[in-house]
């Protein structure tokens, strides 16, 4: 039986149906970040059909920061590619947004579905962080329970209809003697962002002090700023595109599918 509310921790050695279980029950509602070693985590995007074409062509043009891993049919909530997953209750948390305002943050979107809605999955970073730490490089914000920091930038992605805006990036203090070693082990995934966008000093790319995130926990721990594309980025686009309704996840709280993290192959 599952607690009526648990956190990250209690779910670090659980597998993928007991961590789906926890989230569609309302049990867990946390980040997801070490949670169903092994499988593949992905960014939620969900948005009426007319705005879906238009949609696939930014996350193609923009793969670094939108790895497209897979659509679903139109109006059909359930995803039997990924997983047993039903979008309208399988991730910790959604945000809503309305003409491009946050309109609320949910724990289920069941009276929210429509038949005409298309959801997208977006590779994570969640993937190579896991790669990272078999490669010995310590990833402190899961080691505390926290939520990577996230940053908007001054890197502007390729526009597709209504879709532009600049990219959102990750942040991960590394040690210097280990920037190499990241980097090559995190180009191995260009399905979860691949390798860091940039090293080294933040104002580069237009971020005036890492320890004001805008999404996320400041930075745990010591080390070079590395900064890796992120899938907040097309919660951006979709937000300046201002489309009636859609629907993400809450950043940090992922869709979590029953897909090996070592696939690499686009998933209808």
């Amino acid at each position: 039986m599952i607690p009526h509310k648990i956190n990250n921790q209690d779910l670090s050695d659980a597998d993928v149906q007991t961590v789906r279980a926890a989230i569609r029950s309302g049990a867990f509602g946390g980040q997801t970040a070490g949670l169903a070693s092994g499988k593949l985590q992905a960014n939620l995007a969900i948005l009426p059909q007319a705005y879906a074409a238009d949609f696939d062509a930014y996350c193609r043009r923009n793969a670094q920061p939108c790895p497209l891993v897979g659509k679903t049919d139109v109006g059909d909530p359930h995803w039997h590619a990924l997983g047993a997953i039903d979008l309208r209750h399988d991730v910790p948390s959604y945000n809503i947004y309305r003409d491009g305002a946050l309109s609320e943050t949910v724990t289920d979107i069941a009276d929210l579905w429509q038949d005409d809605f298309v959801g997208f999955a977006l590779g994570c970073s969640f993937t190579f962080e896991r790669a990272l730490m078999q490669a010995g490089v310590r990833m402190m914000h899961i080691e505390d329970n926290k939520t990577v920091p996230m940053f908007r930038t001054n890197l502007q992605t390729t526009a597709s209809g209504p879709f532009s805006g600049g990219m959102v990036v990750s942040m991960r203090l590394i040690p210097a003697d280990q920037i190499d070693l990241a980097t090559e082990v995190t180009a191995q995934y260009p399905w979860a962002h691949g390798a860091p966008v940039h090293v080294g000093d933040p104002s580069e790319i237009g971020i005036a002090d890492i320890q004001t995130p805008d999404w996320g926990d400041p930075p745990v721990g010591t080390g070079v700023p590395v900064f890796w594309g992120c899938g907040v980025t097309p919660q951006n686009a979709l937000a300046q595109a201002r489309l009636p309704l859609c629907i993400t996840h809450t950043p940090g709280r992922m869709l979590i599918t029953d897909i090996d993290d070592t696939a690499d192959a686009f998933i209808p």
